[in-house]
């Protein structure tokens, strides 16, 4: 079985940082993926696709990006439930990034060399 998803668009709002109970930080990311066609008012759409980051790439993504911050995510699908505080069974499909790469230019500092940044989780 195959389960792989490449994706690149911008972040469409900050990352939020946050640390399990044993202290491992993670990330969640909303990432803008535009479509390939144009609606019929000639505007180009997007998808809203949201994303899990791990550990050292979590806190990367949280200090480097910002919303409208360009990036490659490598990982795999998954879907969960849970019940919410209604009684109601809520379904969350969410890609979990194994590698992230920071797309966008770094902010210049005096003499630094921008480059592109990949953080493999784990």
């Amino acid at each position: 079985m195959i389960n792989q998803v490449t994706l690149v668009g911008r972040l469409a709002r900050d990352p939020e940082l946050k640390k399990t109970t044993e202290g491992t930080s993670v990330a969640n990311i909303t990432l803008a993926v535009n479509r390939h066609y144009r609606n019929q008012n000639g505007e180009i759409e997007a998808d809203f696709v949201q994303c899990t980051l791990w550990r050292r790439a979590a806190e990367n993504t949280h200090q480097y990006c910002r919303k409208g911050s360009v990036v490659g995510i490598t990982g795999r699908l998954q879907t969960r439930n849970y019940e919410n505080k209604e009684g109601k069974r809520v379904y969350v499909t969410e890609v979990i990034a194994e590698t992230i790469r920071f797309l966008g230019a770094k902010p210049v500092v005096a003499n630094t060399e921008q480059k592109r940044e990949e953080v493999p989780i784990g």
